[in-house]
């Protein structure tokens, strides 16, 4: 066969994306280029947190570290800086952090540079790279999901960090499809289920009950993000056949194609 004529690698592939709507488009493309029909249904949602008072005064104080852990996080500060024309001289002013390239790239999108990157994009790597950086009694601005982990608070705590924690934004369990989602299920008409956040997997299993997803998710494969996702998937049951060596989106569709690509071999 041609090079022009040779199936893409996950063509006759149907991958369900599970991701907020509105952060779906780049991932979606990248399987469609390898061939794959894309099937987009959120379980979750992003919103903004229930008031905005902790981050406005956050942003107003002097923080010497400002610290994000997703593009949410900075894409909903952003969002209420320019809403409301205060806090971007904090942003200048402190040292900026970022969990991994994709944070960092939407703060360099708005202007901004993160100081901090570490190789592997979890909160426990970040941490080791801010260890000698953040001097005892320094102030860290950690804005992010309403609710999520406590590592890097309890972590930066403990290297004498007084740290001030905000709700940017949070996520809702999005079930609007949970009808059309079950059906794609129950009809096999799904080869792999992707998950992005741990937030992604809870809202998922929530749509079902724990007894039916083991039949829904039978020759189904699982690929999820990283090992936390990882961790809180088989947490409840669902054994991940991928994990990209990357925890990045790019690299999370490229470890799909290689996993599907000795099939065709």
């Amino acid at each position: 066969m041609t090079e022009v004529g040779r199936a893409k690698p996950l063509t006759g592939r149907v991958v369900l994306v599970t991701r907020a709507r509105e952060q779906a488009g780049a991932f979606g493309d990248l399987l469609e280029a390898a061939g794959a029909h894309v099937l987009l249904v959120p379980t979750i949602a992003i919103e903004p947190p229930h008031s905005w008072a902790p981050l406005d005064a956050a942003l107003a104080g002097d923080s010497r570290w400002v610290v994000f852990t997703s593009v949410n996080g900075v894409a909903m500060v952003r969002r209420r800086v320019e809403a409301t024309g205060r806090g971007r001289d904090l942003l200048e002013r402190a040292r900026l952090a970022a969990i991994g390239p994709a944070t960092a790239g939407a703060l360099g999108d708005w202007g901004l540079t993160a100081e901090v990157v570490p190789g592997e994009y979890v909160a426990e790597s970040l941490v080791g790279c801010l260890r000698p950086l953040i001097a005892p009694g320094e102030t860290v601005l950690l804005p992010r999901a309403a609710e999520t982990r406590d590592v890097l608070v309890r972590e930066l705590s403990a290297l004498g960090a007084r740290v001030t924690e905000v709700a940017a934004y949070r996520t809702r369990a999005a079930r609007e499809q949970a009808g059309a989602l079950r059906e794609a299920l129950a009809d096999r008409r799904v080869d792999v289920v992707t998950f992005t956040s741990s937030s992604t997997v809870r809202s998922f299993c929530a749509l079902f009950g724990a007894a039916e997803l083991p039949r829904l998710l039978s020759g189904v494969t699982i690929a999820c993000i990283g090992p936390i996702t990882r961790a809180t998937a088989e947490g409840r049951g669902l054994a991940t056949q991928i994990v990209p060596e990357e925890y990045t989106i790019p690299g999370l569709a490229r470890a799909i194609v290689a996993y599907f690509e000795p099939a065709r071999s």
